[in-house]
């Protein structure tokens, strides 16, 4: 399994949610099988999304489109406060 792991400083987490919930990449379509999303106790503005995947290819295909279509879009991201941080990560068990 992979992971694409997504962190970045938000405005405002509800607005952030709302966007999120829009869901403007079609993450099931995308090959997303489940998601999280965590907040650090210590900072109400920021979050750590994690997108798993059966395939590498398809968490790199998701992080493209992310780039291109959302992250670039203040319509498409109206809460997100400065660049993301993004990794992929392979299960190791």
């Amino acid at each position: 399994m992979f992971t694409l792991q997504i962190e970045h400083g938000i405005r405002d987490f509800d607005m952030w949610k709302a966007a999120f919930d829009r869901d403007p990449v079609n993450r099931a379509a995308s090959g997303v099988l489940s998601h999280r999303i965590c907040r650090p106790v210590d900072d109400s503005h920021y979050v750590v999304v994690e997108l798993d995947f059966n395939e590498r290819g398809q968490a790199e295909k998701l992080l493209a489109n992310l780039k291109d279509r959302v992250w670039n879009s203040p319509a498409a991201a109206p809460a997100l406060n400065g660049s993301p941080q993004t990794r992929i990560l392979e299960s190791a068990d």
